[in-house]
């Protein structure tokens, strides 16, 4: 498997040859339609020229030989040839001598050779450096009445001035620092990468507390800091985790304990009719408990899966809460608590049966940690914007620390607390509000009692 620093690397390389080959296809395209013959022929006029002097200004053999050198020393690769099969060579020597049968023409139809515009070569553009005789423009002269062909090309060699040199020193200068700057960014950039790898392993260790620190102000940074948010959520969901699983195997080992250790009390011999109905009766309370808790978890798990099969309906809130307060009138008059509502006829898009929990939990509680002979007021407005739910007790009230927690699962303020409840209620109650886009608050103080607002928005 190729790393990511490779796939840079070769997708870098590989963008790098095809712009050098598009560039190269290009460049030979325009040389081929038109620089070509423009280059042939300006040399036929350069060759012409030349033949033009020889012919006027150098009649004699000696003058003609002394003139073509100095030509040649010029920058000039020179070929003579005449009808008597005699051959000169001039500037630079040819690599290859053989002389086409198109060249001949030059001698003897008196026709120009055009061998620059029609050369062939495999490399297309670079066979404008091909260092042969085919590779040259040629024009007939005469001199002291003998027929001569003149065939000329520029010196390879001195095409390349210093300022080509210099050029090409340019473009591989560019080329090596771009390939190396490429590397070094590439590296650079997989940097952060490698560590979030590195990170994302030690989690799927369960160390959350693997400490990842890379300081960007880019997209990768952003993925840092998403990850490292990301990090400290799991952490957090996987001490509630660890906690959830130590609070249900111990708020369902206390109660089975209870009806193991009462049910052998049951089995010895000498067991009164009185001690048998006490133990018959914790037997119960704590199978209820048991049950009461198998529901809530039950429940939660749904909600929290997202699979609990809701089924809106138009509720009328004001029937569900006094049908609730009316289940437990016996209770309420147990412990002589007054209870004031101001309820009237409003109904919501909402879960029939998930909302009669939240109104059994808020009621049950203002009931159970309410002080004897206290009082509850429920009261339900409705507003253009919003549906708003109050439930207030006079009772025992909460500290600050814990209505911070209070929607925790299975928290429990303290002992006092903790009898005929498993610490879901209120978490559930939350996670129905949520399902249903409202919001519940809590507000409380310590031997005042405590308050319950809900808000739903209205959407009807």
């Amino acid at each position: 498997m190729k790393t990511l620093y490779q796939k840079f690397i070769v997708a870098t390389l590989l963008i790098l040859t095809i712009s050098i080959t598009i560039g190269f296809i290009l460049a030979n395209a325009i040389y081929m339609t038109s620089t070509k013959q423009k280059i042939d022929q300006q040399n036929v006029e350069i060759a012409t020229e030349i033949a033009s002097n020889l012919v006027s200004l150098h009649a004699h053999s000696s003058s003609f030989e002394h003139y073509l050198e100095s030509i040649g020393n010029l920058g000039y690769q020179i070929y003579v040839l005449n009808k008597a099969g005699e051959e000169f060579y001039f500037g630079e020597p040819f690599k290859k001598t053989e002389v086409p049968d198109e060249a001949m023409k030059v001698l003897e139809d008196q026709e120009i050779y055009h061998g620059m515009n029609e050369f062939a070569d495999e490399m297309l553009m670079m066979g404008h450096f091909s260092n042969d005789v085919k590779n040259t423009v040629g024009v007939p002269f005469t001199m002291n009445g003998q027929q001569y062909g003149l065939f000329l090309r520029p010196d390879n060699k001195l095409l390349f001035s210093d300022i080509h040199i210099i050029f090409a020193c340019f473009i591989v200068a560019i080329t090596i620092v771009s390939v190396s700057g490429v590397i070094w960014f590439t590296k650079r950039l997989i940097q952060p990468i490698t560590k979030l790898t590195e990170a994302t392993q030690e989690i799927t260790r369960e160390n959350f507390n693997y400490s990842l620190k890379v300081e960007r102000h880019d997209e990768i940074g952003q993925l840092v800091e998403s990850f490292n948010t990301m990090q400290k959520q799991l952490q957090h969901n996987d001490e509630a985790r660890k906690s959830f699983i130590s609070n249900v195997s111990h708020d369902f080992q206390s109660p089975l304990m209870n009806i193991q250790g009462y049910a052998e009390l049951l089995r010895a011999d000498g067991v009164s009719e009185q001690d048998r109905r006490e133990y018959l009766e914790i037997i119960d309370y704590e199978s209820k408990r048991l049950s009461n808790l198998t529901k809530q978890l039950m429940l939660l798990t749904s909600l929290d899966q997202k699979a609990y099969p809701m089924k809106f309906s138009d509720v009328r809130l004001d029937e569900q809460m006094k049908q609730t307060i009316r289940r437990y009138q016996w209770r309420l008059e147990e412990k002589e608590i007054e209870v004031s509502y101001q309820l009237p006829p409003i109904q919501m898009k909402a879960d029939a049966e998930l909302m009669s929990n939240v109104w059994d939990n808020l009621l049950t509680n203002a009931i159970k940690y309410n002080e004897h002979g206290g009082s509850i007021w429920i009261s339900l407005t409705k507003s253009e914007a919003e549906l708003t739910i109050i439930f207030k007790d006079t009772g025992i009230g909460l500290t600050e620390e814990d209505t911070t927690q209070i929607f925790d699962r299975f928290f429990r303020v303290d002992s006092s607390r903790k009898k005929d409840g498993t610490g879901l209620g209120l978490a559930i109650v939350k996670q129905i509000i949520e399902l249903h886009g409202g919001e519940i608050k809590v507000d409380s103080q310590v031997g005042e009692g405590t308050t319950f607002t809900i808000i739903f928005p209205n959407i009807n």
